[in-house]
């Protein structure tokens, strides 16, 4: 599975792909930044997060985007400009048919060092480790980005066999309904 990891930002947006499965080792294919100027003006910062996702999509042709879930953090202004970005990321995703999927900082820090309450040095260290880099990626949201993508992996498996459970005891339910 092809994942490409996506940390929103307005002045810096995230962006890592990595290939593998479960249970193996993985391979980052490719990490970087979408930079936006701080003194431009929102339109053309999201048209830039846009053109710069859309390149990263042609180039690696992810079957999946993990993005970042938005949480609420006490800078509102921060926040909205993260939602925006998260919102541009998901378009970009469904426009080419590519499922998206989100995953909490929570989610991401516990998949990755095994707590949720991890610190960014912490999740760049076993990113590092994780993908048998020479280095910690740089900047923190190009190594988050990678950890988005490989909480998407590791995930994926049990939350299908979850869905798939579901799906199973809903249709069992409505079969007992109509008999």
């Amino acid at each position: 599975m092809r994942v490409l990891g996506v940390d929103p930002g307005l002045t810096r947006c995230g962006v890592g792909v990595v290939e593998g499965v479960a249970g193996r080792p993985l391979t980052m294919i490719g990490v970087g930044v979408v930079r936006t100027p701080v003194d431009a003006d929102l339109g053309h910062r999201l048209l830039a997060v846009e053109q710069g996702i859309e390149q990263w999509l042609d180039e690696h042709r992810p079957e999946l985007v993990a993005v970042e879930r938005v949480f609420s953090q006490h800078n509102v202004r921060t926040v909205m400009g993260t939602a925006q970005a998260s919102a541009v990321a998901m378009l970009c995703a469904a426009r080419r048919g590519i499922p998206v999927a989100l995953h909490t900082p929570s989610e991401v820090k516990a998949a990755v060092t095994g707590s949720g309450r991890a610190d960014k040095a912490q999740v760049g260290a076993m990113v590092t480790r994780l993908l048998r880099l020479a280095a910690p990626p740089k900047p923190a949201d190009a190594a988050d980005a990678l950890a988005l993508a490989i909480c998407h992996i590791w995930r994926a498996p049990a939350q299908n066999r979850l869905q798939q459970a579901v799906a199973r005891q809903a249709a069992h339910a409505t079969k007992g309904r109509t008999a």
